[in-house]
């Protein structure tokens, strides 16, 4: 049984729901078992001749969705997509302890280490619940750097719950496997047809197990 899903296919793009735990391509230790390693290996098992190639990323913790393109033309014109700032997307994440406002922008710069200088983030949330020790926010990366909403939450003093990069797992009462971040929504344009295209995930099981086992 394969772990993704396919939520969305056609001639140029496919829409995957990724699990917590799965690369989206190879680190440097060259895993074999990456998303785009899978998701091409049922391509040719389907017959499709085109190679399916990611638009942007999500890292190994984080579920949910994100968008691969079918070869390298689609693939440029969507990532032309997300340089403009045109695609969407919304994330649910569980902040430790109470954000102090119910929604917030997060502007700050964050080093980008390949180009050598920092780069501005910029990203939006809205609390949607609150518990004992810990905030749920739905949260819209209006910028794309690399781990920017784990990276901004910390600086804002509420890092993740389950985040081990940024903030320490010991510093905290609350316990969870990996920081509690999944990709709920995404729209963008279609490359060929131009229409705008929404597509949602349900909440990662183990995020729904978490929030069961801590009740308002």
């Amino acid at each position: 049984m394969k772990q993704y899903k396919i939520i969305y296919e056609d001639e140029a793009v496919i829409v995957v729901d990724k699990p917590s735990g799965m690369l989206v391509i190879p680190t440097p230790k060259m895993e074999t078992n990456t998303l785009t390693a899978l998701l091409n290996r049922e391509l040719d098992l389907r017959s499709v001749e085109v190679n399916a190639y990611p638009c942007h990323r999500l890292d190994r913790e984080t579920s949910g969705l994100i968008v691969y393109a079918k070869g390298k033309h689609f693939q440029g014109i969507i990532m032309d997509e997300f340089k403009k700032r045109q695609v969407k997307k919304l994330y649910i994440a569980f902040v430790h302890g109470k954000l102090p406002k119910n929604f917030d922008e997060l502007k700050s710069e964050i080093y980008n280490r390949n180009k050598r200088r920092g780069e501005v983030a910029i990203t939006k949330y809205k609390v949607t619940g609150r518990r004992k020790n810990f905030t749920i926010a739905e949260v819209e990366p209006v910028t794309g750097r690399t781990n920017q909403i784990r990276i901004q939450f910390k600086e804002l003093g509420h890092p993740l719950v389950g985040e081990s990069v940024y903030a320490f797992r010991k510093d905290f009462s609350l316990k969870f496997k990996r920081a509690a971040l999944h990709a709920k929504r995404i729209e963008f344009i279609h490359p060929v047809t131009k229409k705008l295209l929404t597509f949602d995930s349900p909440m990662a099981d183990d995020m729904n197990d978490f929030l069961k086992k801590h009740p308002v």
